[in-house]
């Protein structure tokens, strides 16, 4: 138990939250929702703090809109304090699960991503005769 609240207490602590906050502005800083998170910055910071201090933190609704490049497809964004609050919960157990992950996973990992992933496919690609290429229609609406 002590090690749950001593990665807790991390989680939720002024300054891993500031960071959080910034990294989650990243792209973001021009987007209205950010610009109002960041007007009242302290406050929010300490709000925050204090729901995951009192375990009373609830996350906010998701927008849903479609785009439609490079194909139609929904998006469901997080409200941007809820953006704040996965990276500051990122900023600490990252290092806990990083060393479980398989190789091959891309997505929302240092030193990974879109562009290493493409980079990994073609490599299977010129490697197999075979390669599988999916996508798994509505995926994230079906398991919600």
């Amino acid at each position: 138990m002590k090690t749950y609240n001593n990665l807790f207490s991390q989680i939720y602590s002024f300054e891993n939250l500031l960071h959080a906050a910034r990294k989650a502005r990243l792209g973001k800083r021009f987007q209205h929702y950010a610009g109002r998170f960041y007007a009242n910055l302290e406050y929010e910071l300490i709000a925050l703090q204090n729901e995951l201090q009192q375990k009373s933190y609830q996350p906010g609704e998701y927008r849903t809109f479609t785009i439609f490049e490079p194909k139609q497809r929904m998006i469901s964004a997080a409200p941007f304090r809820d953006r704040v609050m996965h990276h500051a919960l990122c900023n600490v157990i990252d290092s806990l699960f990083e060393k479980k992950f398989i190789f091959d996973s891309y997505a929302n990992r240092k030193n990974k991503g879109a562009h290493k992933a493409v980079l990994r496919y073609q490599h299977f690609c010129r490697k197999n005769k075979y390669v599988l290429k999916c996508d798994l229609r509505k995926y994230f609406p079906s398991i919600g």
